[in-house]
Order: C-alpha cells, then sequence, then structure tokens
C-alpha cells in the first residue's frame, strides 16, 4: 500500500474518523484507525461499540491496499507534519508517514481482528447541515451529564412528515426546537434518542453548509454529508413528552435586550457561590425594568436593565445562573421573551417576536422559590 496526499486532506480526514476512537478499550484493534487507498481515493474509518465514522478524500494511490494503525498516534503525527504533500506507505509491518524532510514510522494492527464497519442505516431524508448544527447546539445544553439516568444524556430526534424535533431535558430545564427536513418519504415518522455527546460532536463536524443525509432503523442512526458518514448506536428510554410542560396559563410575559440580559447575568452571577439563585424583579409601569441580584450577606451584587412586562405589575422570580446563561446563550435573537408564571414554577424562555405556541426554539425552565436578598 502506497499513497500520496495532501496534509490537510489528510489531517482533516484522520480527526473526522479519530472522534469516535475509546478512550480506553479491552479491544486493542479498537483504538485503530482503519486507512483504505484505491483509484485515487483514501477511505479513513474508525469504530468503537457505539458510533462509527468513514471519509473519503482524493489521494494518489501508487500501491493499493489497507492498513490499521493506532488512531491517536496517527492524529498526533497529522498534527506536526510539515505542509505540503505526504507519502504514506507499508514497508514491511510498518506504516510509514513522510512530509517534506519529517518521517514517521507505526507499527500496524491485525487487519483480520478489526470488526466490520456498521452499515448506514435506511435513508430517512435530509436537512441543511448548518440549521441541523445549530439546532442540535440549541437543545443541548439542556441534557443531562448524569451517566446512571442515560436517557437524560440524549436528544429526543423525531420525524414527522416536513419536521424534525429535537429536544433534550435533565430534569430541570427543557430545551426544545423544531426545523424544517425534507423527508424521503411524506408518511415517514420515528421518535428517537441519541446520545447529546456523541449528536454534538457530529453536528460540529459535518459541516455549515449543504444537505446532510440523515439514515434511521430500530437500532441506530447515521448521517452523511460531503463523503463522510458517521453512525450512532440509539439509546434505551425516551424523554417525557413536553407538550403538557410547555402549557403555560396566562403567564406574565417579559421581553428585554437579549445582549444586555446575557451580559448582566454574567456579572451579577459572580457573586453566586455554591450555586445560589440569581433573583429578577420585573417592574411594570412607565419605568418597566429588571432588577438581576445575587449574594448574600455582605457579597451582593445588582443590575438594572430596561424591560417590559405584561400580565402583571411585577414578578420576581429566580434561577440557577447556570442554567439562566445556557438558556439565554443558546439565542442568538436581538430580544428574549419570559413567560412567566411565578417564583418555584416553570418559566419559558423564547426569542422576542416568538410566542410559546409558535417558536421554533423554546426552552423551560424552572424557578426556585426562595429569595435572594
Amino acid at each position: 500500500m502506497e499513497f500520496l496526499s495532501e496534509r490537510g486532506a489528510l489531517a482533516e480526514s484522520v480527526a473526522w474518523a479519530a472522534r469516535v476512537l475509546p478512550a480506553r478499550s479491552p479491544v486493542p484493534v479498537l483504538g485503530g484507525l482503519l486507512l483504505d487507498a484505491s483509484d485515487g481515493r483514501l477511505r479513513v474509518s474508525g469504530l468503537d461499540f457505539e458510533a462509527s465514522a468513514s471519509v473519503e478524500a482524493e489521494a494518489a494511490t501508487v500501491r493499493p491496499g489497507r492498513v490499521l494503525v493506532m488512531g491517536r498516534r496517527l492524529l498526533d503525527i497529522c498534527k506536526v507534519l510539515p505542509g505540503g504533500p505526504v507519502r504514506c506507505a507499508v514497508e514491511g509491518s510498518r506504516f510509514t508517514v513522510a512530509a517534506s524532510d519529517a518521517r514517521f514510522g507505526l507499527s500496524v494492527l491485525p487487519l483480520d481482528d478489526y470488526p466490520a464497519l456498521p452499515p448506514l442505516p435506511k435513508l430517512r431524508g435530509a436537512v441543511d447541515a448548518g440549521e441541523f448544527a445549530a439546532a442540535v447546539a440549541d437543545v443541548a445544553v439542556a441534557a443531562g451529564r448524569d451517566d446512571t439516568l442515560p436517557a437524560l444524556t440524549g436528544i429526543r430526534l423525531r420525524l414527522d412528515g416536513s419536521t424534525m424535533t429535537l429536544a433534550a431535558s435533565d430534569r430541570y430545564r427543557y430545551a426544545v426546537r423544531t426545523l424544517p427536513w425534507k423527508a424521503a418519504d411524506p408518511e415517514v415518522a420515528a421518535d428517537v434518542l441519541v446520545s447529546a455527546r456523541r449528536l454534538t460532536e457530529i453536528a460540529r463536524t459535518l459541516g455549515r453548509s449543504g444537505p446532510v443525509s440523515v439514515a434511521l432503523d430500530t437500532g441506530s442512526v447515521g448521517f452523511e454529508h460531503a463523503g463522510a458518514r458517521t453512525t450512532v448506536r440509539l439509546l434505551d428510554g425516551r424523554l417525557p413528552s413536553h407538550d403538557t410542560l410547555f402549557a403555560l396559563a396566562d403567564p406574565a410575559v417579559a421581553v428585554t435586550d437579549r445582549a444586555a440580559l446575557v451580559e448582566a447575568v454574567r456579572r451579577v452571577s459572580v457573586v453566586a457561590d455554591g450555586g445560589s439563585p440569581l433573583q429578577l424583579t420585573f417592574n411594570g409601569g412607565p419605568d418597566a425594568s429588571v432588577l438581576l441580584q445575587a449574594g448574600y450577606e455582605d457579597d451582593v451584587a445588582s443590575q438594572r436593565l430596561p424591560a417590559t412586562l405584561e400580565g402583571a405589575d411585577g414578578m420576581t422570580v429566580a434561577f440557577n445562573p447556570v442554567y439562566l446563561m445556557d438558556a439565554l446563550s443558546s439565542f442568538e435573537e436581538p430580544t428574549i421573551r419570559l413567560s412567566l408564571m411565578g417564583a418555584g414554577r416553570r418559566a419559558m424562555v423564547t426569542a422576542g417576536e416568538a410566542t410559546p405556541d409558535t417558536a421554533a426554539h423554546r426552552h423551560l425552565l424552572m424557578s426556585v422559590k426562595q429569595s435572594v436578598l
């Protein structure tokens, strides 16, 4: 086996496939990347027990063939290679990588012990890469981190006609984002749970333009974009339905500038040690505003911002400042709308021009009961 590749193309291909490799594995070959060169193309593949990834790139094939090498070591080498063409070849029991005056040698792993890559599931449709990446980022902040509750570490992926819905919850917050997609079959319907960590990695690396093909069966979900494909095993269980949770009866509605509120939350929460809440006091009328306060006893902070309030003369709520910051930062619109039910009750965050019933992006938070100051 021998091929020639540009340093950038090789490094990108290796990085794409290496992201699924396990940090530690009792099966040594699962730490390897499979390189397959033929017909002017190089395919780089990796897998573990949960996910697989493969990508194709142009490469001048001198001698076709396949080789399995330690993936993370090859990735480290690609990061330090000088620019320009790279020559890779199998020489006996060693895989050599040479660029300019730099040369590396890696021992090869036994190909016969390497599992077959799982096939891509059945194609279900396509979604815009940029919109999909943004939607995953919007909801992933609400996914749980506790591996003892695996269902809460996932993102719900629901396909219904021409609409894709992504949702995540850690029991204290619940984020939902809908986006259009092009179904291969107008009658397609699916409701599955995918690892939030895996889906976030995929969304970040799929690219920002062009269609992403979505494939799905009963055990895995797959994505394909610009010569790169990946599969992820589905999680067991389901997230609780958000329809009832998101139904807020006659809330007070506050609207304020999003960027200013983000900065104020970041500033005031500096004194909110130990997860202590950040309190927001909204006032209506001619001097409508919101007062942010945090801290106890001598260490306190506050800031007042312009804000409108409808549906109540005043409203005081308090939130975990990290959760509130995550919610606000997942929006990009200039204004933010908070639909408030009161202290210790649900609160909905949406873009300023959208209502909880019409918003494509909704983030539900539980407020806490106690006051801060």
